[in-house]
């Protein structure tokens, strides 16, 4: 096959336009200088801004299964190709880059489908796998891409192996550390001798075999190898208990593995992983994956997941932070664990300072000895960290396998890392210890650093952790509760300039904690280190953080100084296929700001803007200026919410309640409780409570909510014991009414909306309200508000629903009510109904319909929205009027597009008109004639999830994906305020 048939191909697909690369297309020698594949070289390449990376390789015949396995164990190997296609005389062959090779001749088990090169069934193949197809994330929801699963690429399986392999030690009665140890030098010294810097010839010279796996089987020859890899590597290795050492058959199962023999059956099997390929941040994983919290043995059956720091995570903290700095700053990761930060804050430097000159090993050198700083508490970790580096330093450097064993020597030799720039110890502490003073601290002070990065341990470890916690150092006031994470990041502002650049992982759940000294604390931190961004990782916890229950924040501080007067606020939205490619989708609806002064006046509003969007803020900064909260209102009756009974360790008595109804969480519906109650008869609890908390009438609200989203609440005419699941309040007996009107406007699509943008821990993957979050809501005066037509028409509604099955039309009529209630206009009722959408994303059913495809009639009442919008804006001359088109494509379509026209009125005076297009050509035929009409090349400019306004003679045209929470109404309402405030001289 010829150059011009893959170039045909390309052009057929998207990846070119008239011959030229679209953006994240390599051709030629490009492409094969980016690819670290063994015996492969590409004529293509495209990389998304995730890194995810698909490979073009052109044959003049169609090669062998054994060729492409070949190609296919390289790549795989890389670790973050998901395709591999490979294109040759009358076919193009896809196959799967994430699927673990299982011998040389696999091919066929990997691909996942064929296309002819002719015209149908390349439209078929651009649908499939185009470039529009990869970077709007369309190709995942194809049932043919079910395979491609990052779960089974190199990093989850190679640490998955070396647990089983663990385990194997563990079984054969050798220790953990002295294991662990066994391991980590052997994948070491196999990465030398896979990149070449090892070679056969020096083996067989120095110790008698030609492989590491024959060397293993003798153990003095190992010791020579293993003494020399000490004395040149500083000692900086894993360490190992010197009193627990491996025997010949600890050492002949090591070799077994990289002979590529099967752990379970004995069998010898296919070895997959190249050493040389696979990316040098997951052989530090290795650590991680020894020091988990979680034991690899604790794995759920057929759960392939392993627990370790993401690489998509330290690439987007690193990513943000790297795109200000110049090569010459100092970098500190006081949490630094196996190093995974600072092996990729050490590559970036590097190439930084080199710029487009080849980098040189005096450049390389000078910028691990002087500019990269580490602190763990863990020192095995510390040395991991050495090792991953001085790996990272090799792997920059070119031509290591053609050197002589004498400069071999010079060019293996590093300086001591552990106890000179990496300290084992507390990094709250390190300077007091003789290494940490020498490495931290400058003319009696801390040494100050240009960028302070790292995850440090943020997961609640209840009481006793708490308890652990030492206070805060250095000008701290306040400590927020449940927020380690969040001390030590205060902790290394000791270590800053005033100019110091910040990017960590911490807890979300802290940034919104409704108590004083959490609130305190994180206002602290958020004045010191403005500018600030927050992105919002909660959506993704589940295949992250596994094992985790809390969800994660990354903070950004200081990185980027035209924005200084506002906090960036990002919301990664939920992916159903997040878990399989793992990289992130942002659209620019998911960039909030909010101005410093905003957020000083009504810090509170902080989750809004992570959460919401910017008709969210301004409608809660309403309510919370008119009205007072419930907390206000039930002090007018002298009461408040108070938490039920628990039974916990039955220390008290609890006989004095006896007879009396229990409610339960299995208990209650909406505003009424089942009649037919059991009765307490329980000699003892640990928290009864006292008797009066329990007297009708009774607000009750459900600690959890249900999959609904809007809250459990109810009313309880009689006195009735409820338990920790609920908080109620007991009301005077003479406001029975009050309690229904209470409940009906807890139970409202506002108050759902309200829970979701302020309270502490609800939308954060969390489905629970706090006392306090309840008791938060703005509510009108209880008094006034009874005798009012809406207050009326909400008690008679919850009388009803009290008898009877709440139906929608009921739910309706109460949402409605209640807005009427707050004198709330359409915008702020449309923001309330779409908030209680967007709270139903907390359950798995809630979060796939709001990817699933947007229908018409749903983009209908958008563009209706929006057009409404518009037109109060076009009132003001009366000259014009606006028009919108939706373009009908395809369900299977990965964008939607509305056209917004402004004209002049005609005859139907203030008319507005919806029509619905159906283009002739698929999708992208349809965005290049589009972008002629608009002379924007479009095609190219529609990447990864991105929005697009595009502005024509008295036109928008707006482009966006096609999962639906990116048409609800309260984003046309947010589109026309843009529309509106970019276009004020253009469209008017």
């Amino acid at each position: 096959m010829t150059v011009k048939d893959l170039s045909d191909v390309l052009e057929g697909t998207g990846y070119t336009k008239n011959g030229q690369p679209a953006d994240g297309v390599l051709l030629g020698p490009d492409a094969q200088a980016e690819c670290r594949a063994r015996d492969f070289s590409p004529e293509g390449s495209w990389r998304s801004d995730s890194a995810l990376t698909v490979y073009f390789k052109s044959c003049s015949e169609v090669p062998s299964e054994a060729q492409v396995a070949r190609w296919r164990q390289g790549i795989w190997n890389e670790g973050f190709a998901p395709l591999l296609w490979v294109v040759s005389p009358q076919r193009i062959d896809i196959y799967n880059g994430f699927g673990k090779p299982q011998d040389a001749g696999d091919a066929a088990t990997h691909r996942l489908a064929t296309f002819r090169t002719i015209q149908s069934e390349l439209n078929e193949l651009e649908a499939f796998a185009g470039r529009l197809a990869m970077e709007t994330g369309q190709f995942w929801q194809d049932s043919r891409a079910a395979p491609v699963d990052r779960r089974t690429s190199v990093d989850g399986q190679l640490l998955s192996d070396l647990a089983a392999l663990e385990r194997k030690l563990l079984t054969g009665g050798l220790g953990r550390s002295a294991a662990q140890g066994l391991i980590g030098r052997s994948i070491f010294t196999q990465y030398l001798i896979d990149r070449n810097i090892l070679s056969e010839s020096f083996l067989d010279h120095n110790y008698g075999y030609t492989s590491l796996s024959s060397i293993l089987r003798d153990p003095p020859a190992l010791g020579r190898l293993l003494n020399w890899l000490r004395v040149t590597f500083n000692g900086d290795m894993f360490l190992s208990d010197d009193s627990d050492k491996p025997n010949a058959a600890h050492l002949s199962r090591v070799a077994d593995f990289l002979d590529g023999t099967d752990l379970e059956s004995g069998q010898m099997s296919f070895f997959p992983y190249q050493f040389d390929v696979i990316p040098v941040e997951l052989i530090s994983l290795i650590y991680e994956q020894f020091a988990q919290e979680f034991p690899s043995t604790s794995r759920t059956e057929g759960e392939r997941d392993v627990y370790y720091t993401r690489m998509s995570l330290v690439s987007l903290v690193m990513e943000e932070i790297a795109a200000e700095l110049t090569g010459q700053e100092t970098i500190l990761d006081p949490t630094c664990g196996s190093g995974i930060f600072l092996v990729e804050a050490l590559r970036r430097l590097v190439h930084l300072r080199s710029g487009d000159e080849q980098i040189r090993r005096d450049v390389i050198r000078s910028t691990l000895y002087r500019q990269i700083y580490g602190v763990d508490i863990s020192e095995s970790a510390v040395r991991v960290a050495a090792f991953s580096l001085y790996l990272a330093a090799l792997e920059l450097e070119p031509d290591l396998g053609n050197l002589s064993d004498s400069e071999l020597s010079d060019a293996l030799t590093f300086q001591p890392l552990v106890g000179r720039t990496l300290i084992a110890g507390d990094a709250r502490t390190v300077e007091e210890s003789p290494a940490g003073r020498a490495a931290f601290m400058e003319n009696g002070e801390p040494k100050k650093f240009d960028v302070i990065i790292g995850n440090p341990p943020w997961s609640y470890r209840g009481r006793a952790g708490q308890a652990e916690r030492p206070r805060a150092r250095r000008r701290r006031t306040a400590q927020a509760p449940r927020a380690q994470s969040l001390d030590f990041l205060a902790d290394a502002t000791r270590f800053a300039s005033d100019e110091t650049k910040f990017g960590f992982v911490l807890s979300a759940v802290q940034f919104f904690s409704r108590s004083a000294t959490g609130a305190s604390a994180v206002r602290e931190i958020i004045e010191e280190l403005s500018p600030i961004t927050l992105i919002n990782l909660a959506n993704h916890t589940d295949w992250l953080f596994r094992g985790s229950r809390m969800p994660a924040m990354v903070f950004l501080a200081r990185h980027r100084q035209t924005a200084r007067d506002l906090i960036t606020t990002v919301q990664i939205p939920w992916s159903e296929d997040g878990k399989r490619h793992q990289t992130f989708e942002v659209s620019a609806s998911d960039i909030v700001t909010l101005p410093l002064a905003a957020w000083r006046k009504r810090p509170q509003h902080l989750k809004a803007a992570c959460l919401g969007t910017r008709r969210d803020i301004g409608l809660l900064d309403r309510l919370t200026v008119e009205h007072g909260t419930l907390r206000e209102n039930l002090r007018s009756y002298e009461t408040r919410l108070r938490a039920g009974l628990i039974v916990g360790d039955r220390s008290r008595d609890s006989s004095f309640l006896h007879g009396l109804p229990l409610l339960t969480k299995a208990d209650g519906a909406p505003f009424a409780i089942r009649r037919e109650l059991d009765r307490y008869a329980d000699e003892r609890a640990q928290w009864p409570r006292t008797r009066g908390i329990y007297r009708a009438p009774l607000l009750i609200v459900k600690e959890f909510l249900p999959d609904s989203g809007r809250p459990l609440a109810l009313v309880a005419n009689r006195d009735v014991i409820y338990t920790d699941a609920f908080h109620a309040a007991a009301l005077p007996a003479q406001e029975r009414r009050t309690a229904r009107l209470l409940a009906g406007v807890l139970s409202s699509s506002l108050a759902s909306w309200f829970f979701l943008m302020n309270a502490s821990t609800f939308g954060l993957s969390m489905r629970r309200l706090l006392i306090k979050d309840i008791e938060a809501l703005p509510v009108p005066d209880s008094e006034r508000a009874r005798h009012s037509k809406a207050g009326d028409r909400i008690v008679r509604l919850v009388e009803m629903s009290e008898r009877r099955n709440v139906d929608v039309g009921m739910w309706n009529a109460l949402d409605e009510a209640v807005f009427d209630l707050y004198g709330i206009g359409e915008g702020g009722r449309i923001v309330a109904r779409d908030g209680l959408f967007r709270a139903r994303w907390q359950w798995k059913e809630g979060r796939r319909a709001s990817v699933k495809a947007v229908q018409i009639g749903e983009i209908s009442e958008y563009a209706r929205t929006l057009m409404a919008a518009v037109e109060v804006w076009l009132t003001a001359t009366n000259r014009k009027r606006v028009r919108a088109e939706i373009i009908d494509l395809r369900t299977e379509a990965p964008l939607r597009i509305v056209r917004v026209v402004l004209e002049e009125r005609g005859r139907a005076g203030n008319e507005r008109s919806l029509s619905v297009v159906r283009p002739e050509g698929e999708l992208r035929t349809v965005l290049d004639e589009l972008g002629v009409r608009l002379s924007v090349r479009l095609t190219p400019t529609v990447t990864g999830k991105r929005e697009l306004r595009v502005y024509g003679d008295g036109e928008v045209v707006i482009i966006k994906p096609a999962a639906r929470r990116h048409w609800m109404s309260v984003s046309a309402l947010e589109d026309a305020d843009a529309i509106i405030a970019e276009s004020l001289s253009t469209l008017s």
